[in-house]
């Protein structure tokens, strides 16, 4: 019986199921690309997030602009309105227009029988206030030491014990 050199064969396997060089360097390649893929990946989604913020943000901005130029558009037109109806401008209106003061000479009054003037609103009387039923129930005021109490102690009960006949 030929017995097979030991070392010949551990050597035969070992070298069966070594990889190749090229093949190592494939792995490693690999697996620092497959990092450098994540990593730009996280920093693209980065990337996206903080654009989406600074358009919002200036979004906000330009509308906030848009906003306090509309109320200074408001105030300004307010102002127009106040000078075209002040005591002067309106008087240079109506002497331009032909208009002139008056003097207690020159007012008549009308007198139309049975006519009286109405009250103002605001002297009526306010109609009676009627006091409605409570709008909250009973068991939403109750405290709870007022809840435990009711829970703890018992009903009173009619005893029939010392009664008799």
């Amino acid at each position: 019986m030929n017995i097979p050199n030991v070392n010949y064969t551990v050597h035969y396997v070992v070298h069966a199921y070594r990889q190749a060089p090229w093949r190592i360097q494939r792995q490693w390649i690999g697996t620092f690309m497959l990092i450098v893929l994540g990593l730009a990946m996280v920093a693209s989604l980065y990337l996206d997030v903080t654009a989406q913020a600074a358009l919002t943000g200036r979004t906000i901005q330009n509308l906030s602009y848009e906003i306090s130029a509309g109320q200074q558009a408001n105030a300004d037109l307010e102002t127009k309105i106040g000078e075209l109806t002040s005591t002067y401008v309106m008087e240079q209106r109506a002497a331009a227009l032909g208009y002139q003061p008056v003097t207690a000479n020159q007012i008549q009054y009308v007198i139309v029988p049975g006519y009286t003037a109405p009250k103002p609103a605001i002297l009526a009387a306010a109609p009676e206030l009627k006091p409605s039923a409570p709008s909250i129930l009973p068991e939403y005021t109750e405290s709870l030491m007022d809840w435990f109490d009711q829970r703890l102690t018992p009903p009173p009960t009619t005893s029939l014990i010392g009664n008799s006949q």
